[in-house]
């Protein structure tokens, strides 16, 4: 069974968890990506402004592309929710 870690977080997390500061997902700058609101829980990209999301489903949960020009992306240190392991 696939899980989906983190793959509905909606919080407002907007730091990786070494501390970077994550990409807004509507801005191609500095990392360039395909991510579209279709990814993402907001209606809108613009929505979900520059905070942590499990757009891909990544197994280690929730991430965000990074404004360190040297680090693409990064996963976010989010709580767990009831039910999640």
């Amino acid at each position: 069974m696939e899980t989906e870690f983190g793959k509905q977080y909606v919080g407002s997390r907007s730091i990786t968890a070494s501390g970077r500061v994550c990409q807004r997902w509507d801005s191609h700058f500095p990392h360039p990506h395909k991510i579209t609101h279709n990814d993402l829980p907001e209606a809108r990209i613009e929505d979900a402004a520059n905070y942590c999301r499990n757009p891909d489903n990544r197994a280690s949960g929730p991430w965000c592309y990074t404004l360190d020009p040297d680090v693409e992306t990064e996963t976010c240190d989010v709580p767990l929710c009831s039910g999640e392991t």
